[in-house]
């Protein structure tokens, strides 16, 4: 922040004198401005019209102290405590100090910006002798600086909260920061000045700064809780006072609890009734905690605290019993400063009526005999009186008791003070009052609005009058099973009669266990008007049969009895033997225990009807029939589990009952019929080896074994036995494969199976030799051998791997397959049978297995060789280097041999450079010769390939740079009445880049035209713009930088007549040569009549082109892909650098829309797809690189795509005049 600035003019301002002390009031006012700037005295010393008195400023604030001089020219400066500030206005040394006025009217002021204790100090304005004046010095001008304090430090810590007990004296102190002068501290507790302070003032930090220390003595009350106590400090140079203060916590004890009774009569209550005592303490800090207690004893110890209004509460619920009468109910109040505890006490009125009344004696008794009873009360406060009745009638007493209980007396009728009523009845009773209610009421007038009574019913006892059965009648047969109801009935009684039923004497009485069959229901006593009855339902079985039952009433009886009829109840089998084995004799006897009426008994195994004895009779049981019948057998282990089945068969009943009985023969362990002997399985699959075997006792053991190892019961990585004895297998393997051997054992002997486990796994090539090599002519078989399971007869295939499908055909070569061996006999190996096969193996189990060989067909070296006498030319200046090119095919790999004239070349002369290049079949030595001279150079070369087959060789003749030979074979291929198609063959370049230029003339009409081939290196061109019907000659020249071929060669020229409008077009060689001479490239015939140039672009790209080309007469030369001159070469070079390209003869019709019609026919791009197929067809060109020496298929002669030269044109490429040949091109040849 900006210092501020209060300006006070000398000479304008109201004079004020010079003195030490000035009122607080101006000194205030000076301080609130912002800038001190001292009055200027009415009467200014000799030599100065203006001056400053002492000057009183704050620390910040910006002060000038004026100076006016009388003399304006003479050099005024400031002193300052005596040292001189110089008379440079921006003081040099003091960045806050400047000069401030104009000095043309003598004014010099210093100005002090952001004055600090620095300041403090004496100042004088002094003016040096000048012409005007003498030298002058001003009176002294005290300036003196106020700081205010920064901070106060009071103790406890400002900003906290500080806990206090209420009464409790304490000391604070407040201690200021560095000021000037020393400030006034004031303490101030809850807006209340503290007058009980001491305070001392010290020196400060720095000189002329001091300190002030107060400490204050305070006795909080408890109304000074949650206020302040703040301390302010004060002096002349702060607008307000700064401060610190901390916030009291006093601690005080809470008021007297009070107690709020629900009612008006304090302490009395009702027993039974939820009393709920609130209790309320107010004030304390901390809030009071309150606690009731019953008799001196604590029963809550809950409490609530509303913090805001300072009050705790709490609530007693208690339901009143009467044993709380007299209890004394206290509500106690305290906190952690509390002297003592406060409590409020209330003692408990109970009343209470009668909890229970009690009668004692006998309601029940014979008719006409007296009944005595008693009537008692529990103990009421206040007492009760007591009353009979019997129905409606009211009974007189015999006798009435009241009895005071003391409270603690433990006897039967209370603990808890009150009184107790009694009263005893005796009275005769007759059979009429039977059922009557007999009660004793209690009353009261403290309880009018209540009625407590007991209640008993009298019971006269009178026996019953007669007693009967109904149900079946007595002889009547009943089955087994059936449903029988039988009733007892009586004729009154008191009680009730019993009615209880026996069965042969004894007591009928429901089955106790829940799981037996419910054959008997006893139902209970029912009772209709005077008439009572009890029913008893039977399922009958044959323990009822000639049962008696019998009911009984008192001394009254009745009965009846049952005849059943019933199968046999128990059908039993009885045998000699428990352990069978095979081959013993078994004795089985069938015994049936009781039946009414008798069976008949039969014995069959298994549906078959066996021959049986009668056996000795035994007693039966029920007083019914038994029967037995005996059987005798020899067991097998086929018996095992077979039953044997005894029949008891009831006409009567038309009944039959079976029992059987299981043989359980005991046989060693015996392989069933369907038991599997092989199991097959793919390889990393899982498979079962089942086990079907019969044992009895079951195998104890199964044990496998393969190859003599015995696998682990317990299972292992890859097997597991299973509970049933069948072997899993998982992830099987071709390692497998085999017979496993099972042996079982049981405590009967023991049983061996073989079981053949057949793993199936996918065919691999185990032996392939590639690469396969045959003489030409010779035979060979390619052999594939396999591992694989299963072997299948037709589980071999071959493949031919290559990019053209007529070479793909295998049908001369004979397929033979045996065993896990195919072999694929080749006979008369021709060398377009060499090449890449694929044998193929699939047997069933997924992935087939495939084999890459290869054949190499060895044959004797074959050198390219694309004319009779190939020539290299290279200027003899022993500057030039020339390259011989000898290409050569040959299996195995060929060695080249150099003769020059016939004689050895000598390859370690350091002229003589040769490098070679291996590619499948196709082998190249490059014999780079430097330095060329034609003394030396000029010769006949010879290259011989020579590989263990034979030999062939080549002869290239080195000769100076000259002009191109003539063309070659020059001959009309397609002809229409504006045009004719031409081809010819390049002759030697003479080692320079060469173009084709067409002279023709019509013999009819006088002069020569003449048109550029263009692309240059084109061999085939159509001349367009000729007239129907005329007679043409047409010549062919060949030129490059050093001049053109000539006229004289008679195959350069040709004649034609042009065909008339109506006749069809001519087209005399529009195929496409099938066969090409070795090292020949492919040239495209000519298109036929109407068509465009092969080779050329799409129509817009190409015609912008010819276009440039016709508009700039562009005759540059056309150069190979690497920018050098092309040289005569007995390899097919790449496209890109000899192929030739048809071209378009421009005419002067061409610059017309007509001529464009003319010579760009509007299915342009269509005829070229038909005539030279899609792009690519002919394949990649071939690069004389190292290739893998493995890799041997033969590589195709191949030249690019004619239709991507025409990128190509001559217009792209920059002009080779003749001054730009090199210097050993531009003649002086040898």
């Amino acid at each position: 922040m900006g210092a501020k600035r209060v300006t006070v003019r000398g000479a304008r301002t109201s004079p004020i004198h010079r003195t030490s002390s000035l009122t607080p009031l101006l000194l205030m006012g000076m301080l609130t401005s912002g800038l001190a700037e001292s009055p200027v005295p009415t009467s200014a010393p000799q030599g100065f019209w203006a001056l400053s008195e002492n000057l009183t400023a704050v620390e910040g604030t910006t002060v000038k102290l004026w100076c006016g001089v009388r003399a304006p020219g003479s050099v005024v400066q400031w002193a300052k405590d005596g040292l001189l500030l110089g008379p440079n206005p921006k003081m040099p040394g003091f960045p806050r100090y400047s000069l401030e006025g104009d000095r043309a009217k003598g004014e010099f002021h210093l100005l002090i910006e952001a004055c600090d204790l620095s300041d403090d100090a004496e100042y004088e304005c002094q003016v040096g002798r000048s012409e005007l004046g003498p030298e002058l010095v001003s009176p002294k001008v005290i300036l003196s600086i106020l700081v205010s304090p920064k901070v106060l430090l009071l103790t406890p810590e400002a900003g906290s909260t500080v806990t206090w007990v209420a009464g409790q004296e304490y000391v604070v102190t407040c201690v200021s920061g560095d000021a000037k002068p020393a400030p006034d501290i004031t303490f101030i507790q809850s807006g209340r000045t503290i007058l009980d302070v001491s305070s001392n003032v010290n020196e400060g930090s720095e000189e002329k700064l001091c300190i002030t220390e107060a400490e204050a003595r305070v006795i909080p009350q408890s109304s000074d809780n949650g206020q302040l106590l703040v301390c302010e400090g004060s002096n002349p140079a702060l607008d307000t006072p700064i401060k610190a203060s901390f916030t009291m916590n006093i601690l005080f004890p809470p008021g007297p609890p009070v107690i709020d009774w629900p009612g008006l009569n304090e302490g009395h209550v009702r027993a039974g009734e939820n009393l709920e005592l609130p209790c309320t303490a107010r004030g304390g800090n901390p809030p009071a905690t309150l606690q009731w207690l019953k008799n001196g004893k604590p029963v809550s110890t809950a409490w609530g605290t509303e913090h805001a209004q300072a009050v705790a509460h709490s609530v007693l619920v208690m339901t009143v019993r009467p044993e709380d009468h007299g209890a004394r109910l206290s509500c106690q109040s305290y906190n952690s400063v509390s002297a003592g505890t406060q409590e409020r006490s209330i003692t408990l009125q109970v009343t209470f009526p009668p909890s229970a009344i009690t009668i004692l004696g006998s309601v029940s008794q014979s008719e006409n005999k007296n009944v005595t009873l008693c009537c008692l009360t529990k103990s009421s406060r206040p007492r009760v009186l007591l009353r009979w009745w019997l129905g409606g009638r009211q009974l007189l007493p015999t006798d009435e008791t009241v009895m005071d209980v003391r409270i603690g007396w433990e006897g039967l009728h209370g603990l808890h003070g009150g009184h107790i009523s009694m009263s005893n009845l005796t009275f005769l009773v007759r059979r009429e009052d039977n059922g009557l209610p007999l009660t004793c009421e209690a009353f009261s007038d403290a309880f009018s609005k209540e009625t407590f009574k007991k209640s008993l019913t009298l019971n006269v006892k009178y026996p019953a009058q007669k007693l009967w059965i109904e149900g079946p009648p007595e002889g009547q047969y009943i089955r087994t099973g059936t449903r029988v109801r039988l009733v007892c009935l009586a004729i009154g009684g008191n009680p009730d009669p019993s009615l209880i039923w026996f069965k042969d004497s004894r007591p009928v009485s429901e089955p106790r266990q829940p799981q037996e069959p419910r054959r008997v229901q006893l139902g209970s006593v029912e009772k209709s008007g005077s008439t009572f009855s009890r029913e008893l339902v039977l399922i009958i079985g044959p323990p009822d049969n000639r049962a008696k039952f019998s009911c009984k009433a008192g001394q009254l009886s009745a009965s009846t009895q049952l005849v059943v009829q019933f199968p046999p109840t128990n059908l039993t089998i009885l045998a000699n033997s428990s352990a069978l084995r095979p081959g013993d004799a078994l004795n089985l006897t069938c015994v049936s225990i009781s039946s009414n009426p008798p069976v008949n008994l039969s014995w069959d195994k298994e549906g078959e009807r066996l021959e049986d004895v009668a056996a000795k009779p035994q007693s039966a049981p029920f007083k019914g029939s038994a029967a037995s019948r005996s059987v005798f057998l020899r067991v097998s282990s086929r018996d095992h589990g077979q039953r044997v089945t005894c029949r008891a068969h009831s006409e009567a009943l038309r009944e039959t009952v079976s029992s059987f009985y299981r043989f359980n023969v005991l046989y060693p362990p015996e392989f069933l019929g369907e038991q599997v002997r092989a199991v097959t399985v793919v390889e990393q699959g899982q498979v079962l080896l089942p086990v079907s075997v019969s044992a009895n006792p079951a195998p104890e053991a199964f044990n496998w074994t393969f190859r003599g190892y015995r696998l682990s019961p317990a299972g292992g990585p890859r097997h597991r036995i299973l509970s049933g004895g069948a072997l899993q297998l998982w992830n099987v393997t071709r390692a497998d494969d085999g017979f496993y051997q099972l042996h079982c054992q049981n405590s009967e002997g023991t049983a061996e199976a073989l079981l053949k486990l057949d793993v199936h796994y996918a065919p691999t090539i185990r032996a392939l030799r590639d690469p396969t090599e045959v003489n030409v002519g010779g035979s060979v078989d390619i052999v594939c051998t396999v591992d694989a399971n299963p072997i299948l007869p037709e589980m071999f295939s071959w493949e031919r791997l290559g990019e053209e499908e007529e070479d793909l055909n295998l049908d001369d070569m004979e397929k033979v397959s045996k065993g896990s061996t195919g072999r694929l006999r080749i006979r008369q190996a021709k060398l377009s049978q060499a090449g890449a096969y694929q044998c193929i193996v699939d047997n069933g189990v997924a992935p087939a297995a495939r084999g890459l060989v290869r054949l190499v067909v060895r044959f004797a070296p074959q050198v390219d060789q694309p004319t009779p006498l190939t020539k290299v030319a290279a200027a003899g200046d022993s500057t030039s280097s020339a390259t011989l090119h000898c290409r050569a095919r040959g299996v195995p790999n060929i060695d080249f041999t150099w003769t020059k004239n016939g004689v050895p070349l000598d390859l370690q002369d350091p002229r003589y450079t040769e490098h070679r290049y291996h590619q499948g079949v196709v082998h190249s030595s490059l014999l780079t010769i430097a330095n060329v001279s034609a003394a030396q150079d000029y010769a006949l070369f010879k290259c011989t390939a020579t590989n263990a087959l034979g030999s062939d060789h080549t002869n290239i003749q080195l000769v100076s740079i000259s002009r191109p030979d003539p063309p070659l074979g020059l001959k009309v291929v397609s002809i229409s009445p504006h045009s004719v198609g031409l081809e010819w063959k390049p002759g030697f370049d003479g080692g320079l880049p060469q173009r084709f230029q067409i002279r023709y003339e019509a013999l009819e009409t006088p002069g020569f035209l003449h048109v550029d081939v263009l692309p240059t290196q084109a061999t085939t061109f159509t001349l367009t713009g000729l007239k129907p019907s005329t007679r043409y000659r047409i010549w062919l020249l060949a030129s490059n930088a050093l001049g053109d071929s000539g006229l004289t060669d008679k195959g350069i020229q040709v004649s034609v007549t042009t065909p008339g409008p109506d006749q069809a077009p001519e087209d005399t060689d529009h195929q496409l040569p099938t066969e090409l001479p070795p090292g020949k490239c492919p040239f495209p015939e000519p298109l036929p009549e109407g068509s465009a140039h092969a080779g050329l672009a799409p129509l817009p790209v190409w015609l912008r082109r010819v276009s440039l080309l016709w508009q700039t007469g562009n005759r540059n030369s056309r150069t190979s892909q690497n920018g050098t001159p092309s040289h005569g070469t007995p390899t097919c070079e790449p496209l890109g650098r000899y192929f030739p390209i048809p071209a378009l003869i421009p005419t002067p019709a061409f610059t017309g829309a007509e001529g464009e019609d003319m010579a760009f026919p509007g299915h342009l791009h269509d005829e070229v797809e038909r005539a030279y197929g899609p792009p690519g067809a002919w394949g990649p060109l071939y690069d004389e690189v190292r290739m893998d020496p493995y890799d041997l298929r033969w590589p195709e002669v191949q030249c690019e795509d004619p239709r991507g030269i025409y990128d190509q044109v001559a217009a792209d490429m920059d002009a080779v005049e003749a001054s730009s040949l090199p210097f050993e091109l531009r003649g002086h040849l040898v």
